[in-house]
């Protein structure tokens, strides 16, 4: 029986152990940094206390009892494919086949522990909470919202949950009648950010942001953070009591003691069938990959899943000789329903089309609903839905 070694707990390397334990033909093991899966999408409730942290999570060992692949919580530390190993911090593992799908890095901004990140680890959901509560304590602040760039890689920027946490937080300030007394101001370094969704998601948001009274500091570069400040290129500076921001990715340090191929931006190189180049036995899926596309495409966990699901068949198929591979890149779309607390909008976008649809009250249940569907599906107790 061959071995598949999986590297990450995320979308993409949960989705993969799924589908090759299904067919009971491999010994997968997975290895991840935790003993969870964290669900990022709904986790832009914890801050404002309309979800638990608990309830965001799926233990591995609930997953495991309707797919008994082997999991070993350890951190990755390097791996070499020339030798077929991969060093932990406690082990050395080998494999025949191997999934690299644990993430990436965020760019390291000058300052940047003077923020707060919805997108890092997950317990940084809590401190935003704490930080929250404390200005709502004292009845009175300034929050700023906001996300990065990389230049080298367009796609690694991850700007909705930022747009979502700010909709959100407006709405708490409001039920507790306390909205008048805090300056929201949401700042990013592009002219138009959230223009990757398509034209129809531009006036949406320039709506919301005046209906919620919300201010913009768009197309300044940012340079730096100060305690209580962000610094822009022009020296100017935007005062926060509380700066939430989402970096853009940078390829993992990790990849740096491997053998890997990489891009500029550090991500690994693939083909659309997810095989690294020049390495036949060796998969790349998720944010860690140097994915291709137009030009708007964006690292979603929708894609980590589809790519998840590829790269195992992908497998399959080389254990069967055969030639029947799946690829990507004809799947790349935005997809997204983006919360606002009282509602949301949801979000569509591929090569041919794009569209944005205003959900007022049901949107806000709808993504309740499919957080839901989303820890029943990985514990099996729920069918899997084409394209969801």
């Amino acid at each position: 029986m061959k071995k598949v070694l999986i590297l990450g707990g995320g979308f993409a390397g949960i989705q993969t152990a799924i589908e090759l334990q299904k067919t009971g033909k491999f010994k997968v093991t997975l290895v991840s940094d935790r003993d969870y899966l964290y669900i990022y999408p709904i986790s832009i409730w914890v801050p404002v206390r309309n979800t638990e942290f608990d309830d965001v999570k799926v233990a591995l060992a609930d997953i495991r009892k309707k797919y008994p692949f082997e999991v070993i919580v350890d951190a990755v530390k390097e791996i070499h494919a020339a030798n077929r190993q991969v060093v932990c911090a406690n082990q050395t593992l080998n494999y025949d086949y191997l999934v690299v799908a644990f993430g990436a890095d965020k760019m390291k901004h000058k300052g940047i522990e003077n923020t707060l990140s919805i997108c890092g680890k997950p317990e940084v959901s809590l401190a935003i909470r704490d930080g929250i509560d404390a200005l709502i304590q004292k009845g009175s602040g300034k929050i700023a919202v906001g996300f990065g760039g990389n230049p080298k890689d367009k796609s690694a920027v991850r700007g909705g949950p930022g747009f979502e946490l700010m909709f959100n937080i407006h709405n708490l300030l409001k039920k507790k009648k306390i909205r008048q007394n805090f300056e929201l101001t949401f700042f990013a370094p592009m002219e138009e950010p959230g223009a990757r969704m398509g034209k129809g998601a531009l006036p949406m948001l320039n709506k919301l942001f005046d209906r919620y009274k919300i201010a913009k500091r768009f197309g300044k570069k940012i340079t730096g953070f100060d305690p209580g400040s962000v610094v822009f290129e022009d020296e100017s500076k935007l005062d926060a009591d509380l700066i939430l921001f989402i970096p853009a990715s940078v390829g993992h340090s990790v990849l740096q003691s491997s053998d890997l191929p990489l891009s500029e931006a550090g991500f690994i190189q693939i083909d659309n069938f997810c095989q690294v180049r020049g390495l036949p036995d060796v998969y790349a899926i998720g944010d860690i990959a140097a994915i291709e596309g137009p030009e708007w495409i964006a690292k979603q966990g929708h894609i980590a899943e589809l790519m998840g699901q590829n790269a195992a068949h992908n497998i399959i198929e080389s254990e069967n000789g055969t030639t029947n591979k799946k690829g990507y890149q004809e799947h790349l779309n935005i997809l997204c329903v983006m919360d606002t607390g009282d509602g949301a909008a949801f979000v569509f976008r591929n090569s041919t089309k794009s569209f944005l649809i205003p959900m007022p009250i049901v949107g806000h249940w709808m993504k309740k609903g499919w957080g839901m569907y989303s820890k029943l599906t990985k514990v099996g107790k729920f069918p899997r839905l084409p394209g969801m």
